[in-house]
């Protein structure tokens, strides 16, 4: 049967959606394990794509393009990983801050994060600190993962660590921060617990956060 994980994870880093959905469902079908699935099929085949990026052999359009046919395996899984009371590695909730658009770096990030097994809370983009905060709010919530593109819409990274702060919602949740002009150094300055100069280290680094 391990010849149906490695189609499923060969599918993935070479970016074949219709490969990934076939298997998936082969494997399935087979009465393969969906955790088996997701850890050799999935998150696997996401953390070598990672390490294609990192080595400067994959860049952000062959990135995207796997994680989408990743997706797409996913969303045939979930509701049997959900079936099976699969615990997720931990909830995220993430967004590009308000006043900024763009949304493609944290798309890319939601889903190397979903690859990897957290459950994922979108809020899109221009989201403003009382959204954030509202959603950690809610519940049950582990990590923020923000992200800004533009110079001008850093500072409301801050803004909104404030008001987490200021809700008596900080302690509770972990918050890492990316995007072009957001550094290390940023990232200190403003109590984030860390960032992740790409989506292949935004995973390594929520997932050293959720262990700690």
């Amino acid at each position: 049967m391990d010849h149906l994980i490695q189609a499923i994870f060969d599918g993935i880093v070479d970016g074949s959606r219709a490969v990934v959905t076939q298997k998936v469902q082969e494997a399935l079908d087979a009465h393969l394990d969906p955790q088996t699935i997701l850890n050799h099929g999935l998150v696997d085949a996401m953390a070598k794509v990672g390490q294609l990026f990192e080595d400067g052999e994959y860049f952000v359009p062959e990135m995207l393009v796997s994680a989408r046919a990743m997706q797409e395996g996913l969303n045939l899984l979930k509701p049997h990983l959900l079936a099976g009371d699969i615990k997720p590695m931990g909830k995220v909730v993430a967004g590009t801050v308000k006043g900024d658009l763009h949304d493609i770096g944290k798309n890319l990030v939601c889903m190397m994060l979903e690859g990897a097994g957290f459950t994922i809370q979108d809020l899109g983009a221009d989201v403003s600190p009382d959204a954030f905060v509202e959603a950690v709010r809610q519940g049950d919530v582990d990590l923020v993962a923000m992200s800004a593109l533009l110079t001008t819409t850093m500072a409301n990274m801050k803004v909104t660590i404030q008001a987490l702060e200021e809700a008596g919602l900080r302690g509770q949740v972990k918050v890492m921060i990316g995007g072009a002009p957001v550094t290390e150094a940023y990232a200190q300055q403003i109590g984030a617990d860390g960032y992740a100069p790409d989506a292949s280290r935004a995973v390594k680094l929520a997932q050293k956060l959720i262990a700690a």
